[in-house]
């Protein structure tokens, strides 16, 4: 039993308090939002939010307590291996998931459940893992050509498997994570230039590979009165939304344009909780996300540098600012309407519990920081020694 506590607690001090109560905070948004719409989206969605958010929180303890780079060291080509065949495999048996007008195959059926699961989500978390190996391993070397290839290969496997399931919005996420981790570890800007180059060079053929209702979101992206009765409906009705929460909002139980919203309670749960809650809390939300952010450059200045650690926080914080940019972006109609979630605010199992994985992951590298060890080492020497390891 003392055994017990002694895990427990060591992993409880793992975790770094800003960002646990953060993203608590932003998961209990999400339960109040739910559960006020509930007659609209369901009890079955209120119950996999709380469940996911119980189950979250556990696994965000175990990986805050586990070594990382233990882990990371061992098992980073398993990863690799791993993520390739799960993106493979929902390649050949996955579907496009429930109610979706889309022929993506993104979503994977766990056999005997009937539970669906979003592997991209989840592939995340081990991409970020074995990147970040990648590039610290290289990081004195990342310029020469030879390095360039084998990252660019390690990265494009999973974008690619990803692109070929249809999934673009996800895929634009990874491509920007790539970018910014990349750009972080020292890669030459002229690399950069090179790749923008040859991008505007294929913009032609590219757009051609696009499916119809993908050109036609990027092109009333950005001005949805362009086509207010079909492509533009959604940004234009999340706006609407927004709009008519004013600045406290209808309440928990009010509001109704989200009610014929598409997708209001996954990809446009930020124009629900506008609406039931007004100007002030959608700033809640933008405000606890940059406290977020912040947190996240903080740990990372403070990894030690004789591990990827660093690179870790790059990935983690990238991803986060990337999807809450979009997903905010296209519910005020400013962006084009793509498939990312809102970090802990939308609704579904695969977002959510894979989002407390990646958070795990800051939260371990804060662990291992050189402030945070010096201080566990003082705290270790005050305690009685019954309980020192």
């Amino acid at each position: 039993m003392q055994k017990v506590w002694s895990i427990v607690r060591d992993a409880v001090r793992n975790v770094d308090l800003v960002l646990f109560i953060c993203s608590v905070l932003l998961s209990i948004i999400s339960i109040v939002t739910v559960a006020g719409a509930v007659d609209n989206f369901g009890a079955s969605k209120l119950r996999m939010q709380i469940a996911m958010f119980i189950l979250g929180t556990l696994v965000t303890f175990a990986i805050a307590y586990v070594d990382y780079r233990a882990i990371i060291d061992k098992l980073w080509l398993p990863m690799l291996i791993g993520s390739a065949a799960l993106l493979i495999l929902t390649l050949f048996v996955g579907s496009s998931g429930e109610n979706m007008e889309t022929a993506n195959k993104s979503w994977l059926e766990i056999p005997g459940t009937g539970f669906m699961i979003q592997p991209s989500e989840f592939v995340k978390f081990t991409f970020v893992c074995t990147f970040s190996k990648h590039l610290f391993t290289v990081q004195e070397r990342i310029n020469h050509p030879v390095n360039v290839l084998l990252l660019a290969l390690h990265a494009g496997l999973i974008v690619g498997l990803i692109l070929l399931s249809g999934d673009l919005g996800v895929a634009l996420v990874y491509i920007a994570m790539i970018a910014i981790m990349l750009f972080c570890a020292g890669l030459n800007p002229l690399y950069f230039v090179g790749v923008i180059l040859i991008v505007v060079l294929l913009a032609p053929y590219l757009w051609d590979s696009l499916a119809e209702y993908q050109q036609m979101r990027i092109i009333v992206g950005f001005n949805p009165e362009l086509d207010p009765d079909n492509y533009g409906w959604q940004a234009i009705m999340s706006r609407d939304a927004i709009a008519a929460g004013g600045f406290f909002g209808q309440g928990v139980t009010g509001g109704s344009i989200y009610e014929i919203l598409t997708a209001s309670h996954t990809d446009f749960i930020f124009a629900t909780i506008c609406e039931k809650f007004g100007f002030f809390g959608g700033s809640v939300v933008v405000i606890i996300f940059m406290v977020m952010i912040v947190r996240i450059i903080m740990i990372a200045r403070n990894a030690s540098r004789s591990d990827c650690g660093g690179l870790i926080c790059v990935g983690v914080g990238a991803m986060l600012i990337v999807q809450v940019l979009e997903n905010v972006g296209m519910c005020l109609a400013m962006l084009p309407v793509v498939g990312i979630t809102l970090p802990f605010l939308s609704c579904g199992g695969s977002s959510m519990l894979a989002t407390f994985l990646m958070f795990g992951l800051l939260h371990n590298v804060h662990a291992h920081s050189q402030g945070v060890r010096e201080a566990s080492r003082v705290d270790t020497f005050d305690m009685d020694s019954s309980l020192l390891r």
